[in-house]
């Protein structure tokens, strides 16, 4: 038996529990490609051994899991389980665990940097000096404006509290939470309030493309936008379209549909972009791969494969 960590940067100092799997006859299989793997790839590195994963952002389709005929266990680093077909994994009897604690300060931190960073043009103005332009950017305030909070999840509440430290007037959008602190408003009375709108929701079918040419049309001209949860929630030419036109004033980007990226947004002087690093701090990593390898030894223990 084995297991695999498909993570490209999983640091074994977290795994705890490592002496254990060896000493109960279980071999570790690092991805030794050093990126996120193909369908291909996965597939061969699961071979027939495989009782449990640790997961990255890889898709875990059915053909993928079908071809893992000991797979057992599924432990994501991460919060999303978008890349994972739930549906077929409860079909074969496969345990499904994320963490989604653990990210929720990097992320919206990196949010907050975003916002910051399109409203004082850092992003643009550090490429003009590169080019050998000087010439500072005038900017906005972060206390003058209106942020809507689309999620009102642990990232979303996380990131509503921060705002208010610089002062922003917060409004949130989330039919399935309630708060007392902000208004909670549809998604259309939202995008015609806001100056910068921010999404924190986890995708699904229900939520493609969930702000498209509407949305930006409803916001005003001059807006900011922000996206550092899935990239799917977004119609991307619709975003190219309202930023092109500069109705929308500019916008920040750290997922995409297709990763990785390089469509036409990229080509903008009014988009900053991210390459999927959300939970990509050193504290959220290590805390995340300690929960993820905890919960797949404690499910591995619980399926009896492990004493």
């Amino acid at each position: 038996m084995q297991i695999l960590i498909s993570t490209s940067s999983f640091n074994l100092d977290n795994f705890t529990a490592l002496g254990e799997l060896k000493t109960g006859g279980i071999d570790v299989k690092l991805n030794p490609f050093g990126a996120r793997l193909s369908q291909d790839q996965v597939i061969e590195l699961l071979g027939k051994d495989t009782v449990g994963i640790i997961a990255g952002l890889e898709s875990l389709n059915a053909t993928v899991l079908r071809s893992a005929t000991s797979l057992k266990v599924i432990a994501r680093v991460g919060v999303g389980l978008d890349s994972v077909d739930l549906t077929t994994a409860a079909k074969l009897g496969i345990t499904v665990l994320n963490t989604p604690d653990a990210p929720t300060s990097a992320v919206a931190e990196l949010t907050i940097g975003h916002i910051l960073g399109l409203l004082r043009n850092i992003a643009a103005t550090d490429r003009q000096i590169r080019n050998n332009k000087w010439q500072g950017q005038m900017g906005h305030l972060l206390e003058t404006k209106t942020v809507g909070v689309v999620g009102y999840g642990r990232v979303g509440q996380r990131v509503a509290k921060l705002l208010g430290a610089f002062g922003a007037k917060v409004v949130v959008c989330d039919p399935h939470m309630s708060t007392k602190d902000f208004a909670n408003l549809s998604l259309d009375e939202l995008c015609q309030e806001v100056d910068v709108l921010t999404l924190h929701l986890p995708y699904d079918a229900d939520s493609h493309h969930l702000i498209g040419e509407r949305q930006f049309n409803l916001m005003k001209k001059g807006s900011f936008f922000v996206n550092i949860s899935r990239g799917g929630l977004v119609d991307e030419q619709a975003l190219l379209t309202a930023l092109e036109s500069r109705h929308l004033a500019g916008a920040a980007l750290d997922c995409f549909e297709q990763e990785p990226y390089s469509g036409p947004l990229s080509k903008l002087e009014n988009v900053q972009m991210t390459a999927h690093m959300g939970t990509y701090a050193r504290e959220t990593r290590d805390r995340m791969e300690q929960e993820a390898s905890r919960l797949l030894v404690e499910a591995l223990r619980a399926k009896n494969l492990l004493k």
